[in-house]
């Protein structure tokens, strides 16, 4: 948020620097600054932080000139102002917000909260801390108002990269100066490289931490949240005279602390306390798209990925499941296997279906370059899940009907060994519905039913009626833009006597089998109040 006035006033005084070298007077200090800082705006584009920062600079060296020194908040002040009214909407731009909130904060609370820092740690340490501390409480709110996701590792983050960020913009800056000299130039980009590669690499494993973010519903009310925990941290630290805020400020720490740690704690290392501990089906909350677990005796199936592999992880986690002992991969969708950098290297045998286009075969060849054997699916063909067995019952062995794709999505169903006797019906529509039905391949009803293609629209009533299922899977993500599941879908599976178990609905759904009975649990009860 910063860092573009950090580039700016890197510019500045390199130019001050040479020209100072050369015996230059002030005016021609201020004014090849202020042209070799326009050339940078111009350079690294005008972006709105970009602009501010620039304003600020020329505004600061015309008060050189002019022998009449301002403050830095009168600057600042000057800078914004200016900025609206020749372009309001600048308004609208979080960026500009966020740059200008930043330097304000620098000015205004760098300084207190050094003072505070420095009564519980060395002074450089202090010193160090303050600037991004100072930028963090005042742009927490701000990012709270637009972003779903607060950073609880910012601070760390930018103190770690920052010793790299004024290297990277000055070689960077030769490198383009030195444009007509081809071989310094590319000597020069190669070396900017490494400080870059600091910055990225802060950023990217610092985001990958567990517990690096916490999800917020963004807009006002969470903007309030955030400013109210901002204020209290910052009061804690600079120590204002009254006691009753010190104490108020501490409680909501303390109280904001406790109930994150639970937090964490039951979505990460205690989440497995947090569920039934005899579910034997879990359908993982992964938004538009698949991912259904399946367990017996300490082994660990999963069908299909979901479209992205954080989701896929969460789900995982809360399920305290470390390994993959078969990976079915109905189809290639992406809402089917997106999420399946998740569990590679983590899978015993993968099970697909057919292979039609090169990255279906790529994502194969990944997972078993990661120690998975694969096995391609065929009708008929048998395995067992700890205690449970399962049975491939599609696609056709003639894959001329149904090549690829939804249609040749992998049906399997499982049963015994704590498994409540399942059929998972990939994305089939209802075409193969009724050759499925009609091959004889499916004998009998089933506890559970994963409802095909995320309850869509094109149906067999006939086979939902043969399956009779008490407990039919679907899933969907919220507001979906497919309309999933349809009124005409969830209208026979009622007449089926099957109960639509929706993750968009429920969230994460585990069943399990106690005395004798199917058993349902979900994170979230229905909408519709049913249990």
């Amino acid at each position: 948020m910063t860092l573009s006035g950090a580039n700016c006033m890197i510019i500045v005084a390199a130019v001050f620097w040479m020209v100072s070298l050369a015996g230059g007077g002030r005016m021609l200090r201020v004014v090849l600054a202020m042209l070799a800082l326009g050339a940078f705006v111009v350079l690294v584009t005008p972006e709105p932080s970009v602009v501010r920062a620039a304003v600020m600079a020329a505004l600061a060296m015309l008060s050189v000139l002019l022998g009449r020194p301002s403050a830095g908040l009168a600057m600042l002040s000057l800078a914004v102002c200016g900025l609206l009214i020749s372009d309001p909407w600048f308004a609208a731009s979080p960026g500009f917000a966020l740059s200008a909130a930043a330097t304000a904060a620098l000015l205004v609370l760098s300084r207190p909260l050094l003072k505070g820092l420095g009564r519980w740690m060395p002074a450089p340490l202090a010193l160090a801390l303050s600037v991004p501390l100072a930028a963090q409480v005042v742009c927490g709110p701000i990012i709270a108002l637009f972003s779903e996701q607060q950073s609880l590792v910012g601070v760390a983050a930018n103190l770690i990269a920052a010793p790299a960020a004024p290297v990277a913009t000055v070689i960077g800056l030769l490198a383009c100066l030195t444009a007509a000299l081809p071989a310094v130039s590319d000597l020069l980009a190669a070396a900017a490289w490494l400080p870059a590669a600091w910055i990225e690499t802060t950023a990217r494993v610092s985001a990958d931490l567990p517990g690096a973010t916490f999800d917020v519903v963004a807009g006002p009310l969470a903007a309030l949240v955030v400013a109210l925990v901002s204020a209290a941290l910052t009061t804690v630290l600079v120590r204002p005279r009254s006691r009753r805020l010190r104490t108020a400020s501490a409680i909501v720490l303390v109280l904001v602390l406790g109930s994150g740690g639970a937090r964490m704690l039951l979505s990460g290392p205690l989440a497995t306390l947090t569920n039934p501990g005899d579910w034997s089906i879990a359908a993982c909350d992964v938004g538009q798209g698949d991912a259904v677990l399946i367990r017996s005796e300490g082994r660990t199936a999963l069908i299909d990925t979901g479209p992205e592999p954080d989701a896929l992880s969460e789900c995982l986690v809360r399920t305290g499941v470390a390994r993959i002992d078969l990976l079915v991969l109905t189809h290639y969708d992406l809402d089917h296997v997106g999420g399946t950098a998740a569990v590679q290297g983590r899978v015993g045998a993968v099970l697909h279906g057919p292979v039609s286009e090169p990255a279906d075969g790529r994502l194969l060849a990944e997972l078993a370059a990661a120690g998975a054997t694969l096995r391609d699916a065929t009708t008929g063909m048998t395995g067992t899940l700890g205690s449970a067995r399962w049975r491939v019952l599609w696609p056709e062995p003639d894959p001329v009907v149904f090549p690829s794709g939804n249609d040749a999505s992998v049906v399997i169903e499982i049963e015994g060994g704590g498994v409540p006797r399942t059929l998972l019906l990939g994305d089939l529509s209802a075409a193969p519905q009724r050759m499925l039905l009609a091959s004889g391949r499916v004998r009998g009803t089933y506890d559970v039913v994963k409802v095909a293609h995320h309850g869509s629209g094109d149906q067999e009533p006939g086979l939902y009626d043969l399956v009779r299922a008490p407990a039919a899977l679907i899933g969907v993500g919220k507001d979906n833009d497919y309309g999933h599941p349809r009124d005409k879908t969830l209208a026979l599976l009622q007449h089926a006597g099957s109960r639509p178990l929706r993750t968009d609905e429920r969230g994460m759904i585990l069943l399990g089998v106690r005395d004798d009975e199917l058993r349902v649990w979900s994170e979230r009860p229905p909408s519709d109040g049913s249990p």
